[in-house]
């Protein structure tokens, strides 16, 4: 019996694309990359449900030490400028920690002044304004979705994604309380499809399935121009109109688990997976669907996470090779180029969040690491938080004021970390705002 990862990639079920994407270029096939998601050539026992010695193919140790040596030597390091370079003055205060229960932080999200952080398969709500007193506490009750792994806002509602394939939709009451609206696909979205037969797909051998449905965990959510992306370890990435919360179009995207989704102000999607591609995702002018783009390879294991920068014209991907690649937009092309790594992460990228022009990275190796843009497309790490015991899974931040922002980390020794990262010029006395 196959005992999987903890962020277990899909078995060999495929899953059939409503849109039609018959003329997509697909890249030719690769042998299957490692579906492991921790890069270290320690024990992998700190990462939950991660090694099984007598239950896998190749054995733990082996795969650690491979992916160990994956740190992609023929991409340049962007990483050569220092604060003082940059002409910068950096300093940092862990200063609280929460410790909603004793499992895994799974993911945070911020909404106004709430922060939302989901442990295992409760969601817990906290008031940023009033020392994070405790608001709620919801889908505690209720196992069977499995552990949360995204959350996302659209038109005054919470969306959550779960273990079980499923999406679901929480309006949030007068008292800070949340009520369970609908899971989707809705009921009425199931009745208007399930008689015609050419609304299922096969997502394995003997077994079909509605399109509207994931087959597997939905690993990722993304809002944009009024439409909710939703991203599966079966492979597919299907978007939802919140209107009337049905589903309006399903693709086959990768030939692995999709792991990440990032979403531009105009509309372009992005996909990274454990088959260890990036994908793009565009609606063609006058089109209402989503065609491929362009498919970004350079990674040399799966794909973690994804960020853009403001504007859309950087893409930030943390892979499994413990290396941060940026690609940006080459003016001549409507896709994105490598242009560098950030390197200094001793084990996997894990999460990656984009905020007042700071990159923040998560890994394996249970610390934090602050990114700053310089000149001529060169970054300085500001800093590195550390304190965490176990690897970093998730992170937010906000901006409190000039210079100064809130980081809220999550790692699977179920502590959230409340971090005050103040950015200020060498120049000035006080705080300048050097952060936009």
């Amino acid at each position: 019996m196959t005992v999987r990862s903890w962020l277990a990639t899909c078995s060999s079920s495929t899953c059939t694309t409503v849109a039609d994407t018959s003329t997509i270029p697909y890249p030719e096939k690769r042998p299957p990359s490692p579906k492991f998601f921790v890069s270290d050539t320690s024990s992998c026992s700190e990462i939950p449900g991660s090694c099984s010695s007598t239950s896998r193919d190749t054995s733990c140790s082996s795969l650690q030490s491979n992916l160990s040596l994956q740190t992609l030597p023929s991409v340049p390091s962007l990483q050569n400028l220092s604060p003082e370079t940059l002409n910068l003055s950096i300093s940092h205060l862990c200063v609280t920690s929460l410790k909603p229960r004793p499992v895994h932080v799974a993911c945070l999200a911020v909404s106004g002044h709430l922060l939302y952080a989901a442990s295992n398969n409760e969601i817990n709500v906290y008031d940023l304004t009033t020392n994070y007193t405790h608001l709620d506490a919801f889908n505690g009750k209720d196992s069977s979705s499995g552990t949360v792994k995204s959350i996302v806002f659209c038109d005054g509602k919470v969306f959550t994604s779960h273990q079980n394939g499923k999406i679901r939709v929480w309006q949030v009451t007068a008292t800070k309380r949340h009520k369970l609206l609908t899971t989707l696909p809705t009921v009425n979205d199931r009745l208007r499809r399930f008689i015609l037969p050419k609304n299922y797909v096969n997502v394995r051998r003997h077994k079909k399935r509605l399109w509207i449905e994931h087959a597997d965990a939905v690993s990722g959510l993304a809002v944009a121009n009024g439409l909710i992306c939703s991203v599966s370890w079966d492979k597919c990435f299907k978007i939802w109109r919140p209107s009337d919360l049905r589903c309006v179009q399903s693709v086959k995207a990768h030939e692995d688990a999709i792991n990440a989704v990032a979403v531009s102000a105009d509309g372009t999607l992005y996909t990274g997976s454990a088959d260890r591609r990036i994908r793009v995702w565009a609606k063609p002018f006058g089109e209402k669907r989503h065609s491929l783009v362009a498919t970004l390879e350079k990674h040399k294991s799966a794909v973690n996470a994804l960020a853009l920068n403001g504007d859309g014209s950087v893409l930030f991907s943390g892979a499994c090779d413990r290396s941060i690649l940026v690609w940006e937009r080459e003016d001549s092309a409507n896709h994105m180029v490598v242009t560098g790594a950030l390197r200094g992460h001793t084990k996997a990228i894990l999460c990656l969040i984009n905020v007042s022009d700071l990159l923040l990275s998560g890994s394996a190796d249970r610390t934090v690491r602050v990114w700053q843009r310089g000149q001529a497309g060169r970054y300085c790490c500001l800093a590195v938080l550390e304190g965490h015991r176990k690897p970093v899974k998730s992170l937010v931040a906000v901006p409190v004021s000039a210079g100064l922002i809130s980081v809220f980390s999550g790692s699977f020794d179920g502590e959230i970390k409340v971090w005050q990262v103040s950015v200020s010029s060498l120049n000035s006395p006080s705080s300048t705002d050097t952060l936009k």
